[in-house]
């Protein structure tokens, strides 16, 4: 599961219970990734606020759906196999649309948006992603500007620089402490947007 040692559910107690029972999902299923913070519940509720924050809140005007698309990228050209299973499952619930969501993610994993049925404006931040996750020196005003010009206002280009370094933050985590799927459910995430405070997983 990780290699580090980390608190079940069922052994939980006080501060670690209850952002277990914030989190979790079906049947007290507790994703990996969070029960890998459980020696220091503090870093859970900071990693669990940002997520939500980040990717599910109603002050977002992105699609959630494409949100967690740059999400399956980014971890993709980290090489982050945890992160790419959960939220391209993520994505593709959201996404209502199979067969787009499994082209959407052939073009992912061949390294080229370009293949993906998304429009100009979408493949233009997927390349700012790109950029930002391998040679974040080398990205530049003009990058921003470009995204302005496509139509994005600059709270969505913000919505998309920090759903970017999410995940990079995120795909450092589980790759460095060799997080894997073995017990999570797929593709559950906090889908109540309207209220921060809930984080639990359905």
């Amino acid at each position: 599961m990780t290699w580090i040692k980390t608190v079940p559910y069922e052994a939980a107690t006080g501060k670690l219970k209850a952002l277990y029972d914030r989190v979790k999902g079906p049947n007290n299923n507790v994703d990996n990734i969070m029960m890998m913070h459980s020696l220091r519940p503090h870093s859970m509720e900071g990693h669990m606020a940002i997520y939500k924050y980040v990717l599910h809140h109603s002050g977002n005007t992105i699609p959630k759906w494409f949100l967690e698309a740059l999400g399956v990228w980014v971890s993709s050209l980290n090489e982050c196999n945890y992160c790419v299973e959960h939220h391209f499952s993520g994505m593709k619930r959201l996404l209502e649309d199979a067969p787009r969501a499994d082209r959407i993610r052939v073009a992912i994993e061949a390294r080229d948006p370009e293949l993906a049925p998304l429009n100009a404006a979408q493949k233009l931040a997927m390349d700012y992603v790109r950029v930002l996750t391998r040679d974040p020196a080398g990205l530049t005003e003009k990058h921003v500007i470009d995204l302005r010009n496509a139509g994005y206002t600059d709270g969505e280009i913000l919505e998309i620089n920090q759903v970017s370094a999410y995940f990079s933050y995120a795909n450092r985590t589980v790759l460095g402490l060799g997080c894997s799927t073995q017990g999570d459910i797929l593709g559950l995430s906090p889908n109540n947007s309207d209220d921060p405070n809930n984080w639990n997983h359905t």
